[in-house]
């Protein structure tokens, strides 16, 4: 009987604690100690395409592990059905409470339409002016309705709030979508560094390569835009394809149709850059934007040591001269960048948060 009693007891302790029944709705990997102790990085993922709930929680892995960041990832789902990463379902990413006692954000959304409660996190994080970093999809991160308390933070806002038209991505990364420069999953990128910024150190020539392919960007004229790395882009959707020459052209995006000397590559677009922000009644923070950043990005080495070096760069640590290197964790086998619209897909795939754990 005292067994039996003792085995009761220890249950209820675990329920209580939010133990063996609860699920899993986001990832914290504590770091194991090294420069990054003490600070903490929540990654925010959910974006139908590119697989950012396989990037981030290699991301959080690698920077707590090895360099020891406190990480915690973040990933959509549905309410109803808690633990399960669902990237279609563009209305629900719990734990952004974790933001609150966050150093660092990194997101990389899609089209997102959150709750009251979860945008309001958000748009505390930047009233506090804490750093962001932005991956590929981030600056069209959001698409809110029309009549929403949360209308400004549309990648597509043209309201009053004329210092937030083009949304979250304009605003605060510094673009909007604007196009696929080059054409999408014909022509890859290279990225060329800005030499001598201490963003792109330990990194190079060739290293930084995408199968995706260059977005089109657009800065405000009176935007602190300052590039780190320059998109090339390739003839084809190989690491060593050359570079695409001159038009014509079979695919261009709108704003090269009319222009008989358009040239992709001429001059090269900014696919990665650092900024400032400031919210009106808020604190001043820094931005560190990076169009590439799907999933299979991450197998390179080059774009690794670019968002090892941002994160320092972000939290006001040096970065040293041989960059932040990052290697793989585990055995991480990313999906290529696709979307997978049929009902029911990610329900049958039934990937569980928890099935990222360590």
């Amino acid at each position: 009987m005292k067994k039996i009693g003792l085995l009761i007891g220890i249950v209820i302790m675990l329920m209580g604690a939010g133990g063996c029944n609860e699920v899993k709705q986001w990832q914290t990997y504590k770091g194991k100690g090294g420069p990054g102790a003490g600070k903490h990085i929540v990654l925010v993922s959910g974006d139908e395409e590119y697989r950012s709930e396989e990037a981030l929680p290699q991301l959080g892995k690698m920077l707590s592990q090895q360099y020891g960041f406190t990480c915690t990832v973040l990933f959509a789902q549905s309410p109803e059905a808690p633990g399960l990463v669902d990237p279609n379902y563009l209305n629900n990413i719990p734990g952004l409470e974790t933001l609150e006692e966050a150093d660092l954000m990194i997101i990389s959304t899609r089209f997102r339409d959150l709750p009251d409660e979860q945008m309001q996190l958000l748009e505390n994080y930047l009233l506090a002016g804490k750093p962001v970093i932005g991956l590929r999809t981030a600056t069209h991160g959001f698409r809110t309705k029309e009549d929403s308390k949360w209308a400004h933070w549309s990648f597509n806002y043209k309201g009053e709030k004329t210092e937030w038209h083009g949304g979250f991505g304009e605003f605060i990364l510094g673009t909007t979508w604007v196009s696929h420069h080059g054409w999408h999953k014909k022509e890859s990128q290279r990225g060329i560094v800005v030499e001598g910024n201490e963003l792109v150190r330990g990194i190079g020539e060739g290293e930084i390569w995408s199968s995706s392919d260059v977005y089109g960007v657009k800065f405000r004229p009176n935007a602190d835009i300052e590039p780190v790395v320059m998109g090339q882009v390739l003839a084809g959707m190989n690491h060593d394809d050359p570079p695409i020459g001159k038009g014509p052209y079979e695919k261009v995006p709108k704003y090269g149709k009319d222009d008989p000397n358009f040239d992709k590559n001429d001059p090269m677009m900014p696919i990665a850059w650092t900024k400032s922000y400031q919210l009106e009644g808020g604190d001043k923070g820094k931005v560190f934007m990076a169009t590439i950043g799907a999933s299979v990005d991450f197998l390179e080495s080059g774009v690794r040591t670019l968002l090892g070096n941002a994160v320092y760069w972000s939290l006001g640590m040096e970065v040293p001269k041989s960059g932040v290197k990052l290697e793989v964790v585990g055995d991480y086998q990313p999906t290529m960048y696709n979307f997978y619209k049929e009902d029911g897909y990610y329900q049958k795939k039934n990937i569980q948060v928890s099935d990222h754990d360590l």
